[in-house]
């Protein structure tokens, strides 16, 4: 029973993103409106496809993992903005919002002791909470590791 409950700590640390890389929050921390829109020459992606990809992932992922009845969108337009700049200032703050309630909801629902990390889910394809958690946390990582890069060419980027 111990060994389960700190496994439950480790993924709400691991989902966090504090440890060896930036974490969301320092990734976003003071993103001025005028950058957020601008692809730089050879990125793919502007820091509002990326927060928002993000914010899409992680909730089709929270979603997957607490609703047997949840369809996911279309791969992979589903998964991304229409637009590469932000419609207004005020969606990039509710995108960010989302993002960091998504995020506590599946640390919440990890740590919850009442949460089966290893049932398999009946509505997937071998999938279990642990899964989801971990494929969260490398989803995350990787994309805020994006967001990073895009701001060092950016030249928005202190640390």
């Amino acid at each position: 029973m111990e060994n389960l409950q700190t496994l439950r700590d480790q993924l709400v640390k691991l989902l966090d993103g504090r440890g060896a890389h930036a974490d969301f929050n320092q990734a976003v921390a003071d993103f001025t409106p005028e950058l957020r829109g601008v692809r730089p020459p050879g990125a793919p992606h502007s820091a509002w496809e990326l927060l928002e990809h993000l914010r899409i992932a992680q909730w089709d992922m929270l979603e997957f993992s607490r609703d047997a009845g949840y369809q996911s969108p279309e791969w992979p337009s589903g998964y991304w903005p229409a637009t590469v700049e932000p419609p207004d200032e005020r969606a990039w703050d509710e995108s960010v919002a989302r993002f960091r309630a998504d995020l506590e909801a599946m640390q919440k629902l990890v740590g919850d002791p009442r949460s089966d990390l290893f049932l398999v889910f009946a509505h997937g394809e071998g999938q279990t909470l642990l899964r989801e958690a971990l494929q969260l946390a490398d989803h995350n990582a990787y994309h805020i590791g994006e967001l990073v890069f895009l701001r060092r060419l950016l030249g928005a980027w202190v640390g």
